[in-house]
C-alpha cells in the first residue's frame, strides 16, 4: 500500500512538473504572439500612411497635369509652340508620376490587406479599408492626369499644325 501511495505521489509530481512546463511554454508563445501582433499593427499603420501619402502625391500630380494642360492650351493660342510642347511634356510627366503614386498606394493597400489576413482586428480592418480608399483616390487622380496630359499634347499638336514654321 505504501508503494502504491509513493507511485501516486511520484505521478502527481510528474504531472505537476509537466503542467509547469506547459505554463512556461504558453507564456513564451503568448509573448511571441503579442510581439507579432504589435509588429503587424505597425505594418498596417505604415501601409495605411504610405497609401494616404501616395494618394496625396497622385492628386498633386493631377493638379500639376491640369496646370500644364492649361499652360499648353494658353501657349498654343498665343502661338508659342515650344512652350505648349514643353507644357504637354510636363503634363505627361505628371501623369506618369500620378500613375506611379497610384501603384504605390496599391502596394501599400496590399500590404495592409496582408497584415489584416494575419491579424483580424478591427483597427487593421479599418486601416485596410482606408488604404483601399486611398488607392481608389490615387487611381482616379492618375486617370484624370492622363486625360489632362492627352489634352495638353493635343493642344501642342494643334498649335504645331496651325502654325507651321
Amino acid at each position: 500500500m505504501k508503494d502504491d501511495i509513493d507511485k501516486i505521489y511520484a505521478k502527481l509530481i510528474g504531472l505537476e512538473t509537466e503542467v509547469n512546463h506547459l505554463r512556461e511554454g504558453y507564456a513564451i508563445v503568448n509573448q511571441r504572439y503579442s510581439e507579432a501582433i504589435g509588429s503587424l499593427k505597425s505594418l498596417t499603420n505604415s501601409a495605411l500612411e504610405a497609401a494616404k501619402r501616395a494618394a496625396v502625391a497622385a492628386e498633386k500630380a493631377l493638379l500639376a497635369a491640369r496646370n500644364s494642360a492649361k499652360a499648353a492650351k494658353l501657349a498654343a493660342s498665343e502661338a508659342v509652340i515650344d512652350a505648349a510642347e514643353a507644357a504637354a511634356d510636363a503634363a505627361a510627366a505628371s501623369a506618369e508620376a500620378s500613375i506611379e503614386a497610384a501603384a504605390a498606394a496599391s502596394a501599400a493597400a496590399a500590404a495592409a490587406a496582408a497584415a489584416v489576413a494575419h491579424q483580424a482586428e478591427e483597427s487593421s480592418l479599418k486601416a485596410s479599408a482606408e488604404a483601399a480608399e486611398a488607392t481608389r483616390r490615387a487611381a482616379e487622380a492618375a486617370a484624370e492626369a492622363v486625360r489632362m496630359s492627352n489634352a495638353a499634347a493635343e493642344s501642342a499638336r494643334s498649335a504645331r499644325k496651325n502654325n507651321p514654321q
